[in-house]
């Protein structure tokens, strides 16, 4: 019994570190035929702002928030997809690919080019508190007994799901790279973009269908949090990379950040703890809102300020958080109600507004057929990785197919890393549209093929009752 456990274990690393091998070839072979690093030039895309009404924000937020909350209980209730896909949706139906099209006088007045970059502003102070909650959700994730088969669904996911996408990378470099993008940040980008799982995505997924208690439902829950906490600390090294000169300046931001790691973890989640237990006495009206949305921001600034993303600094303050104070617990659900119906929403749109279909036909359909290859890839590398890990495992054959088909929900956490890319100049708008079509598409098709699995598991359980009974 212990070397078979041995050999599984065995198997399971050697299923983890072959495709990192391959990409790791793959990447030296590509870095090797270029000159020096280069630099891409502004981080942002963003046109340079004009006077903009202040009603005419407001008009725009409003109808933001409307139409996500509308096409969000749409999806949801006619289709049987989470109220976010819907919300993801939103952003393209308000942006060029429908309104513009349908209605380009109505776009036009509601979304002037001027007003896109203070909706972008909007946007990112929503996703700023986004990232601080998924960081609280992620520090919740504590399930004991889903231990090393959780993690191996993670880490086998992430790993062959990376291996593939740096082959795509290696095949869309040389037609499709933004000029300025040197390979090893453009490969290990679009390699680290096909190996998310929406971690918060699936689990409003896995609470809308009851399994979140379920043997699938958790080992997908924990895989989910090792691949996310895989990809932004893979991503962070990207950025890095991008935003630094040389190599001592990419130390520079890892020395940097490690430092305000320790910072966090050492000095500020035990002060935090103090304040939380007696807020009474430590803020002046109890208000605990008015301490966790200024230090969220404020450690947004400071990744920001350090050279890896805004993100990283609201997401890990969100993870020290003490999760257990009953004054946070209150705070906490007043926050999210806020931060999804009125502050994220503007993110879909911000999103909407960047993703233009039209692009794809200009390159004569070869971009249509380029999104259908990242479809493959995204799909093959999460599904096939995570389920054959949980397989390795000894899960049951049904348990681990739904586990490779949850792992392969990307949904906003995929939304988020593919807008950092636009933004630093690693993705064409092009190359954004069709990989934000590739997200849309990827996280659609979880609950269908959650609902053909449930529908085999009925067919065949019958079969094997009797077949049971037989051999009884």
């Amino acid at each position: 019994m212990k070397a078979r456990g041995t050999r599984r274990v065995l198997a399971v690393v050697l299923l983890a570190v072959l495709p990192l091998l391959a990409a790791a070839l793959l990447l030296w072979h590509g870095a090797t035929g270029e000159d020096a690093a280069q630099r891409p030039g502004s981080a942002s895309g963003t046109p340079g702002a004009s006077h903009v009404e202040g009603w005419q924000l407001l008009l725009a937020l409003a109808v933001v928030v409307a139409t996500a909350r509308a096409v969000g209980a749409l999806v949801s209730r006619h289709l049987g997809q989470p109220r976010v896909v819907g919300e993801m949706i939103s952003g393209i139906v308000l942006g060029p690919s429908a309104l513009g099209i349908v209605a380009p006088g109505v776009y036009d007045a509601l979304f002037p080019a001027a007003l896109h970059s203070y909706l972008n502003l909007v946007a990112q102070i929503g996703l700023a508190l986004f990232m601080f909650l998924i960081g609280m959700e992620f520090g919740d994730t504590r399930h004991e007994r889903a231990g090393r088969t959780g993690v191996a669904v993670g880490v086998v996911g992430v790993c062959l799901s990376l291996a593939l996408g740096c082959g795509l990378g290696y095949a869309l470099y040389s037609g499709y790279a933004p000029d300025g993008i040197g390979f090893l940040p453009f490969t290990l980008f679009l390699g680290i973009a096909m190996s998310v799982t929406a971690f918060p995505v699936l689990a409003r997924l896995l609470m809308e269908r009851g399994m979140l208690q379920s043997r699938a439902g958790t080992y997908a829950i924990v895989g989910a949090a090792t691949a996310d906490l895989a990809c932004w600390l893979l991503l962070a090294g990207v950025v890095a990379l991008l935003r630094s000169d040389s190599l001592l300046g990419v130390l520079r931001t890892l020395a940097l950040t490690a430092v305000f790691f320790g910072v966090m973890v050492t000095l500020v989640r035990p002060a935090l703890r103090r304040v939380l237990q007696r807020p009474e006495r430590w803020l002046p009206d109890g208000g605990v809102l008015a301490l966790i949305i200024p230090c969220a921001l404020l450690s947004g600034v400071a990744t920001e300020l350090i050279g890896i993303h805004l993100i990283f600094g609201a997401f890990l303050f969100g993870a020290i958080c003490p999760k257990n104070e009953p004054a946070l617990v209150g705070a906490r659900g007043k926050l999210q109600e806020l931060v999804t119906a009125v502050l994220l929403p503007p993110f879909f749109a911000s999103v909407g507004l960047k993703t233009d279909l039209l692009r794809l036909g200009q390159s004569g359909g070869a971009l249509w057929a380029w999104a259908g290859v990242a479809l493959l890839v995204a799909v093959a590398g999460k599904l096939a990785g995570s389920a054959a890990a949980a397989a390795l495992m000894s899960v049951e054959r049904i348990d681990a197919l739904r586990i490779g088909v949850l792992m392969n929900c990307r949904g906003l956490t995929e939304l988020v890393i593919l807008t950092i890319g636009l933004e630093l100049g690693v993705l064409s708008p092009a190359l954004f549209t069709m990989l934000v079509m590739v997200t849309l598409c990827a996280t659609v098709m979880t609950a269908p093929l959650l609902d053909l699995l449930d529908r085999a598991e009925r067919r065949t359980a019958p079969a094997r009752t009797k077949a049971t009974s037989a051999v009884g």
